[in-house]
């Protein structure tokens, strides 16, 4: 028996799919709006909490027993959602936003309860710009945090630039913005021991092409793996091909397992000025070339990277998480040094 709706006009599916359109949209309203009322509401909550404090000279410090006594008392009366974590959270969350007209309404609680269990004041400020600005879910968020995606981008600028940085977020300027050192791949699920082909590698990326384009930042759109281009009859392929919305360019990448050569970086060069004539049309800016390698000796990149023209750039991944204690190791010299430099 055929189906029914094959019986129907178009008209009629027509409508049936904008029904369908109107209720995913009504959802999302209905979500958002909870989301409101929920994040207020927990910001009422912690504001009762410190006006209290402030009143009766109480420390809600974490072993007072006044947080004990909230919990045990909420969760009594109005069941759970009131551990002692998360009444913590609610007074936090007041004393960080003071005022409600700093709190955003694109970000959900377990959004801000992330962002609550940063004590660094640059680093969160920065990752709640930037999960506004890339719309990062929960999940996203957390693992840029892992990441520690604010220190890696702020160990490439001086002092002012990082304060910029946690104020206003990454912001996309020049060529060099888009290019991070290191990347971290550690979602790929590879060894640390680099005992894989960089065929391997590359399947590994796209397999997982949503975090790798995560990683890679906002703007990113992938064009093609192996690209292929021809000249005098022979044949180059390119690892990886995307392009960039925002810096209107092309963007190739090569993976190397090992350490890059000199050769590596003048086949990129070519690879370069191939784009520049052949791919790009006349609204495009100059290509942008990376060349992902575990390892990387400076010197060496120096001195082949020197008298090249092209945007191109040498950066080291890994598949494993940063030690963030080195990376804010290093970050605090440059927030406390007098220049910057």
């Amino acid at each position: 028996m055929s189906d029914k709706n094959e019986l129907m006009p178009n008209s009629y599916k027509q409508m049936l799919e904008k029904i369908g359109t109107i209720l995913e949209e009504g959802k999302k309203r209905a979500y958002s709006a909870v989301n409101d009322v929920l994040v207020q509401t927990y910001w009422n909550i912690g504001r009762e909490i410190v006006e209290y404090e402030q009143k009766g000279k109480e420390k809600a410090e974490y072993g007072s027993a006044l947080l004990d006594k909230l919990s045990k008392d909420l969760k009594t009366r109005y069941g759970k959602g009131f551990s002692r974590r998360n009444v913590l959270d609610m007074r936090r969350f007041y004393l960080v936003y003071r005022k409600w007209q700093t709190v955003s309404a694109k970000l959900s609680w377990s959004h801000y309860t992330l962002l609550l269990s940063l004590s660094d004041d640059l680093a969160r400020n920065f990752y709640e710009k930037q999960c506004i600005a890339e719309k990062w879910a929960v999940r996203e968020l957390k693992r840029q945090i892992q990441s520690s995606l604010f220190q890696r981008i702020a160990l490439s600028k001086d002092k002012k630039r990082v304060l910029q940085l946690a104020k206003k977020g990454h912001l996309i300027e020049s060529n060099k913005d888009i290019v991070k050192d290191p990347y971290v791949l550690e979602f790929l699920g590879l060894p640390e021991d680099h005992r894989y082909s960089e065929k391997k590698l590359e399947q590994k990326i796209i397999d997982n092409l949503q975090m790798f384009l995560l990683e890679m930042g906002k703007g990113f759109t992938f064009v093609g793996r192996q690209y292929r281009i021809t000249l005098n009859n022979r044949h180059y392929f390119i690892d990886l091909v995307f392009y960039h919305r925002i810096v209107k360019c092309f963007v190739l990448i090569d993976l190397k397992r090992g350490f890059v050569e000199h050769g590596d970086i003048g086949q990129m060069n070519m690879y370069l000025n191939y784009f520049k004539k052949e791919e790009s049309v006349e609204d495009d800016n100059e290509p942008i070339g990376i060349i992902l390698s575990a390892e990387k000796d400076e010197i060496l990149v120096e001195y082949a990277l020197g008298g090249i023209t092209n945007n191109l750039f040498v950066s080291k991944y890994q598949t494993y998480l940063p030690d963030k204690n080195v990376l804010k190791a290093k970050l605090l010299e440059i927030l406390e040094s007098e220049d910057g430099n």
